[in-house]
């Protein structure tokens, strides 16, 4: 018990504080004035400024609809004298952030369904009926074995195939392209984006945008940078390509828009930053099934089809939010117009 009462006492009427050494050397206090501006350094520039790490994010919510326009005239052998619009050459009409332009076809006309000869190949060559089987399927021909062998020319034999005949022979793809005229057709981009914790909402159409501009504008990064209105050449030319090469034989091309927002500022400073690049593979050492194609019909007539894919994206990043900044600012003398880092879409706003 006696014990237990000293040290009661002790406790609650002694007071100790430890000793201060100063030791005057140049050198010593050198050192420790550095590790100090490091720390503040650190949690300045690293964790405030860069990181904003006194602030809220949120994700963005983004939606993205597109409007092709341009008229193409085109005369072959096969085709005439005919005018593309938009609804021959976007299919299909609508896609979820991307769509589809036509730029090279190659027609197959006066189809119907009938017997004729499979193209010639390593399997379908033949020289007698011994050589076809009937019934036969090959996943890669045009229809199904009669189990005959016919004359596709004057010099070859091929298998006989019950198909859509004749059948596509797509081994010839025009150059330069059919529709080339697409290089000039023009895209309209609209995005609205919303931080849901911020209840912040924005589109690519700045508020300062008037209807005559948006009728004669064309994107430019330095004149026009703002314009929401692109022409196809130019998404192509800016992510290092040549469209007219692309056009062969189809490709596909992202369009990145990045919104670097910081809501400590001003709503005015909220702006979309346009990016392209080409995203199939275009390496020398991968040449095999190139570009980006399909098949299509129109009437009886089949179409081997080769398009640019435009692919739109906006960067689901971090929207940022100021906590306590009156209390913070004050302590470590940082203004409210914040340096916006280069980080696509986030975004903030002080409490």
């Amino acid at each position: 018990m006696a014990g237990c009462a000293a040290a009661l006492s002790s406790f609650f009427f002694e007071y100790d504080t430890p000793r201060i050494v100063l030791i005057r050397s140049r050198k010593v206090g050198l050192m420790n004035r550095t590790v100090q501006l490091l720390i503040l350094a650190y949690v300045i520039g690293w964790v405030f400024v860069w990181e904003k790490g006194y602030q809220e994010t949120d994700s963005v919510v983004s939606s993205i609809t597109t409007k092709v326009k341009g008229v193409a005239l085109t005369n072959t052998s096969e085709l005439g004298l005919r005018v593309w619009d938009v609804a021959d050459y976007v299919i299909p009409p609508q896609q979820e952030n991307t769509l589809f332009v036509m730029t090279n076809i190659v027609a197959t006309l006066n189809q119907r369904q009938s017997t004729c000869a499979e193209l010639p190949d390593a399997k379908t060559v033949c020289i007698s009926d011994d050589n076809c089987t009937f019934g036969s399927i090959d996943v890669h021909g045009s229809g199904v074995a009669t189990g005959k062998c016919v004359h596709y020319n004057a010099h070859v034999k091929t298998c006989e195939v019950i198909a859509w005949c004749p059948v596509e022979n797509d081994t010839y793809v025009p150059r330069p392209a059919f529709l080339k005229a697409a290089e000039n057709f023009t895209l309209l981009i609209k995005n609205h984006i919303w931080y849901p914790k911020f209840n912040f909402t924005k589109r690519n159409i700045l508020p300062n945008t008037s209807a005559t501009y948006l009728k004669s504008c064309i994107y430019d990064t330095k004149s026009d940078p703002f314009c929401p209105i692109f022409r196809l050449g130019q998404i192509v030319e800016s992510g290092g390509q040549s469209f007219q090469q692309m056009a062969v034989e189809g490709g596909i091309m992202g369009i990145q828009i990045n919104w670097d927002c910081n809501l400590d500022r001003s709503a005015s400073h909220c702006i979309p930053k346009y990016s392209f690049h080409r995203l199939d593979n275009q390496d020398s050492d991968h040449t095999v099934s190139p570009g980006y194609n399909f098949s299509a019909t129109w009437g009886h007539r089949w179409y081997h089809v080769h398009k640019a894919r435009m692919a739109v994206h906006v960067s689901q990043q971090r929207g940022w939010h100021c906590v306590d900044c009156p209390r913070l600012l004050p302590i470590f003398r940082i203004s409210r117009q914040l340096p916006t880092s280069s980080v696509c879409g986030h975004a903030g706003k002080a409490s």
